[in-house]
């Protein structure tokens, strides 16, 4: 998410806030979830952000309206909606399928949001929960994640009573990192979304809207923030950001 941010939006100064302390989120219960995102966004808003972006998709599923209305008038975006928008546009059959943490799956939240846009659309929910350790540790290619990939999707693309999906929602930040071992999974002829992009362009509209979007002219900074272990964020999200980061520029902060 933070990539696809600032490719987009070069002007904007981010703050990326990593609370590894406390993840995944995707395995913990809904009270420490809401929890944790309450105390991530008071720190963030003492910072002075103009806007939030829930870019965890268990948080999106879990505290995106409780968050919206705690701090409003912040705008808060989340990642289930342009996500759930991309499957629509994508979707040829109307049968998608949504790969996610248990979290998500467990309160339907992609299953909701596509629905409502696409009320006959069949939709799959498979809980992945081996993607985000296999994408922490680095195990993005070769058999091992290989073959996870293909336990999970094998009931989803051979099912007995029709045919395959023909999209398949990443939902979860970690997992486009898998995309190449789901797209062998996967079979050709089968459109994988990642809802990043398509949340950057959604933030980019929301801060036209509201009249913040900065000059075009503008150089944005990136401020790295983490809960713990700035080695491991610095290793780990060198891997999403697509670049290396140094320890030494992630801010250990205590929410």
């Amino acid at each position: 998410m933070l990539r696809a941010l600032r490719s987009r939006l070069p002007a904007e100064s981010l703050i990326y806030l990593g609370d590894t302390a406390r993840v995944p989120y995707g395995t913990k219960s809904e009270a420490s979830i809401l929890r944790y995102a309450a105390q991530a966004t008071d720190h963030l808003v003492s910072r002075g952000i103009k806007m939030l972006v829930v870019a965890c998709n268990t948080a999106s599923a879990v505290s995106l309206d409780p968050l919206r209305e705690r701090f409003a008038p912040l705008p808060v975006i989340g990642v289930v909606e342009p996500g759930a928008d991309a499957a629509v546009a994508a979707t040829r059959t109307n049968h998608v399928l949504v790969l996610a943490t248990e979290s998500t799956v467990s309160r339907h939240a992609y299953a909701r949001a596509i629905a409502a846009r696409l009320p006959d659309a069949r939709i799959d929910e498979q809980a992945c929960s081996l993607f985000v350790a296999l994408a922490e540790e680095g195990w993005t290619h070769g058999e091992v994640p290989a073959s996870v990939a293909r336990t999970y999707l094998a009931p989803h693309m051979k099912p007995a009573d029709g045919p395959p999906a023909d999209t398949i929602v990443l939902g979860c930040t970690h997992f486009p990192l898998l995309e190449n071992v789901i797209r062998l999974a996967a079979g050709p002829g089968t459109t994988i979304v990642d809802s990043a992009t398509t949340t950057a362009d959604a933030v980019a509209r929301r801060l036209h809207e509201d009249g913040l979007l900065r000059s075009s002219g503008s150089t944005g900074s990136l401020t790295l923030l983490a809960t713990d272990g700035p080695g491991r964020f610095a290793s780990v999200g060198a891997r999403f950001l697509g670049q290396p980061i140094d320890a030494g520029d992630v801010e250990v902060v205590d929410l």
